[in-house]
């Protein structure tokens, strides 16, 4: 027996009950948690509370599921920034129990417990439970998938198939992301014949129709909208720029130290090599999941030496790596118990601080991460600031540099009945806010400008026939921080062409300063 093969233990109900028991208690907490939230939504948060006001199968950065469980849990529960939040909960309490289903099919049931506690505590669920985020609704799909598959693995018929179905075309729907279960799907059928078998039938063919037939709308809603979100994932990819960054590659490894766990990471890291060097006689269980963690962390990690990675883009590689992980930890010399159980009490304290402390401003600014916050904070305060200066007789509207700050005020700011519009940078839509509400080139109206990006002041100028400061507003935030904007008025919008030579002029006047 390999140390990742099942320890083919009899049938223990309490570890069974105490799996049920973990979920509902953390769905309950995190549920209670985002009901006392003193925070405001983040900017991306907002924009995707925006999008479920309409529903579509797109939008401009994100394929369309986040927006429609955001109208579903606001017309349940009201627009309260809770109830924008309120699927999370629900989806890693789905996420956590696929992921004890998957480790029961595996291993055993004491192994389904300890792999649904660790993933439940991991660091980045802990930040991920208190937002709604694309990688939520990911990771839920890719546990429903991986356990429908292993289902279809062992011969349970159509039904399984359906449900991979589901899950591959809903995870696509979710984030583009799912493409990496499907590499990872791959590589299983090559290196597992029980895989490969299952697939190449009539099941497989199942799945992959109905996947299929649930991402087309997609695909023809981006095909209808000249593919903005295709673009603007590549855009996110930044290729363009400088290539070679060993420093954004060390900065993308670290930041896996902060999604999976100081301890956790390195060690999964040593499972994978032992589990590929040894690959003739490694079980066929901890195969398939280094098959299916592999992908996201190679392919992010030379995506971020290329040119640049957020930490999250590789989260879906701790599905199947928290089961290899804890599979691993929950067998052999009685140390890798000891450090499981020793990562998730400090998985579990780095939580629970967090928690608190975004809760409590004066806390924040004591242990000097006030940094941290300020993105969330004053949002009221900063909506009633504009709203007071936009409502002035003066203006016929109100125009933005910065999306964030356009979709915050759309929310935060009732009272204020101006219409709003955004100055475009680029020569065409960067965001959603620019495409869907862009200033119509050749409006002579009288407008209030609200900048809060001083590099661009300049830029923005040159498209104005008048353009004059009128003030600024200041925000105290956490700590010493504040939101800083200047205000101009501005009429006959005359946008320059954005054309090469307008690139170049500008490049050289940012090298000048």
């Amino acid at each position: 027996m390999t140390q990742f093969e099942s320890s083919a233990r009899p049938f223990n109900w309490s570890w069974e009950r105490a799996t049920i028991a973990l979920i509902l208690i953390a769905t309950m907490a995190r549920i209670i948690a985002l009901l006392i939230n003193p925070l405001t939504l983040h900017a991306d948060e907002t924009q995707y509370w925006i999008w479920s006001q309409n529903f579509d199968w797109g939008y401009f950065s994100k394929p369309p599921m986040i927006a429609w469980l955001i109208g579903l849990s606001t017309s349940l529960f009201g627009n309260a920034d809770w109830a924008v939040r309120m699927p999370t909960p629900f989806l890693h309490a789905a996420t956590s129990s696929f992921i004890a289903l998957i480790a029961l099919r595996l291993w055993d049931e004491r192994t389904a417990f300890w792999t649904c506690l660790a993933y439940l505590t991991l660091p980045a669920i802990w930040l991920s439970s208190s937002i709604i985020s694309t990688d939520a609704l990911l990771l839920c799909a890719w546990t429903g998938g991986l356990w429908a598959l292993l289902r279809l693995r062992d011969g349970e018929g159509w039904p399984s198939a359906v449900g991979l179905g589901l899950a591959i075309g809903l995870g696509f729907l979710s984030k583009y992301a799912m493409i990496y279960f499907l590499v990872g799907t791959g590589i299983a059928m090559v290196i597992d014949a029980p895989t490969r078998l299952a697939l190449l039938t009539r099941n497989g063919l199942i799945a992959g129709v109905l996947a299929a037939v649930l991402f087309a709308p997609n695909i023809l809603w981006n095909a209808a909208h000249d593919f903005a979100t295709v673009s603007h994932t590549a855009a996110n990819a930044n290729w363009g720029g400088s290539l070679g960054n060993p420093m954004e590659l060390a900065e993308f490894i670290v930041g896996q130290f902060g999604v999976f766990g100081l301890i956790f990471f390195p060690i999964l890291l040593v499972v994978l090599i032992v589990t590929l060097r040894e690959f003739r006689t490694t079980s066929p269980n901890a195969l398939l999941l280094a098959g299916y963690t592999l992908p996201p962390l190679i392919v992010v990690s030379v995506q971020s030496f290329i040119s640049r990675a957020h930490a999250n883009w590789a989260v879906a590689a701790y599905v199947a790596g928290t089961l290899l992980l804890v599979s691993f930890l929950l067998r052999g010399g009685r140390w890798r118990r000891m450090v499981l159980i020793g990562s998730i009490a400090l998985h579990s304290v780095m939580g629970a601080t967090m928690m608190i402390m975004v809760a409590n401003p004066g806390l924040v600014e004591a242990v000097g991460a006030s940094n941290s916050t300020k993105r969330i904070r004053g949002w009221h305060e900063t909506a009633g600031a504009i709203t007071s200066a936009g409502m002035a007789e003066e203006f016929d509207m109100v125009v933005f540099d910065d999306r964030n700050v356009f979709h915050q005020t759309q929310r935060y700011a009732p009272l204020l009945t101006k219409p709003l519009a955004m100055w475009q940078r680029f020569s065409g839509p960067s965001n959603h806010a620019e495409q869907i509400w862009p200033l119509e080139n050749g409006s002579d109206a009288s407008l209030l400008i609200v900048s809060h990006r001083p590099l661009e002041v300049a830029r923005m100028r040159e498209d104005f026939d008048n353009f004059v400061a009128v003030g600024s507003i200041s925000i105290p935030l956490d700590g010493d921080k504040t939101r800083e904007f200047t205000l101009w008025h501005a009429r006959g919008y005359n946008r320059v062409l954005r054309d090469a030579a307008y690139e170049e002029r500008w490049l050289a006047v940012d090298a000048a300063q």
